[in-house]
């Protein structure tokens, strides 16, 4: 605990990477916390196409990779355990993770949202494999085939809406029998051809052989099932999640100011409390994507030099 660091960041993620390239190029001594594997939601995308000057055939795990060394590169430390406590308030703040106790002058909260899975059967083998939560990350690799949506909020409609430009049909899976999206939003969606609604319905088992190829759909005010199999021709079909997100918030609870669960930051990631920092998708914004990210984190990093230098 004699170590005082410069800069704090919680969650490896694009967010927690970017800011520790831009703070471990500016000298400030960094050390990253995460609880799991460097890279949050972005490791489960197999291919992106929409990252600025991505290398082709670019992944979500080369991507990080790429990441995780440049913060090597400029002396970023880096330990695996999980977060328990923090102390923000005062010009030193505290972490205790591990058992440990670690001080910093700043401190950067970039632990994430995770999308709220069905949680149904099958599930979780097809994330990126047919199962997805990012329809601008993924939406093209299902060009003429079938899209099934779940979900009936702003979400699952926008994200519908902007889905019929690569699938055949794109085909809203509901658990009620309206929709809860705003109602402009509804009124493009009964207005679109390509797209069809399953009501009153919820997924219950996804298969297939390495990619999604069947589903099963069960009519919650009738039990019925029904059995959804990708035609020989097309061999797989898209599911695309938006049933909300679920903010890595909870230790920051009474501590940050938050709206449901995210936290409020300016555009300076500044927060409530000097020298505390959000970045990347815990923080309040309109876009949640690894370019978002990968700014925030750089824009955190530049202000907490800017913080910790008097400037």
């Amino acid at each position: 605990m004699s170590k005082v660091y410069d800069v704090i960041i919680l969650g490896g993620g694009p967010a927690g990477l970017s800011a520790g390239l831009y703070a471990g190029r500016a000298r400030l001594s960094t050390l990253m916390i995460e609880k799991l594997t460097e890279g949050g939601q972005i490791v489960t995308t197999n291919e992106i196409e929409n990252y600025p000057g991505g290398m082709e055939h670019e992944s979500g795990p080369s991507l990080i990779a790429r990441m995780v060394e440049q913060c090597k590169k400029f002396g970023v430390e880096t330990i695996k355990t999980t977060v328990t406590e923090v102390q923000l308030e005062g010009d030193i703040k505290t972490v205790t993770a591990g058992g440990n106790t670690y001080q910093a002058k700043t401190i950067m909260v970039a632990t994430g949202a995770n999308p709220r899975p069905i949680g149904c059967t099958g599930e979780s083998d097809y994330i990126g494999q047919g199962v997805s939560f990012c329809a601008t990350c993924d939406g093209a690799f299902f060009e003429d085939l079938d899209i099934y949506v779940v979900g009936g909020g702003d979400s699952a409609v926008e994200e519908a809406l902007y889905l019929t430009r690569f699938g055949r049909k794109v085909t809203i899976i509901h658990r009620r029998d309206e929709l809860r999206a705003a109602k402009y939003l509804q009124e493009q969606a009964f207005a679109n051809d390509k797209i069809e609604f399953m009501w009153d319905s919820t997924v219950t088992e996804i298969g297939g052989d390495e990619v999604v190829q069947k589903m099963t759909v069960e009519n919650l005010k009738t039990g019925e099932k029904t059995e959804i199999v990708a035609s020989d021709e097309d061999g797989a079909f898209g599911i695309f999640v938006f049933v909300g997100l679920i903010p890595n918030s909870d230790i920051f609870q009474g501590k940050l100011d938050m709206e449901n669960g995210y936290i409020i930051t300016n555009e300076n990631m500044e927060t409530n409390i000097k020298g505390v920092f959000a970045i990347g998708d815990i923080r309040v914004k309109m876009l949640r994507q690894v370019v978002t990210a990968a700014a925030d984190g750089a824009i955190a990093a530049i202000m907490a030099d800017k913080y910790i230098s008097g400037h």
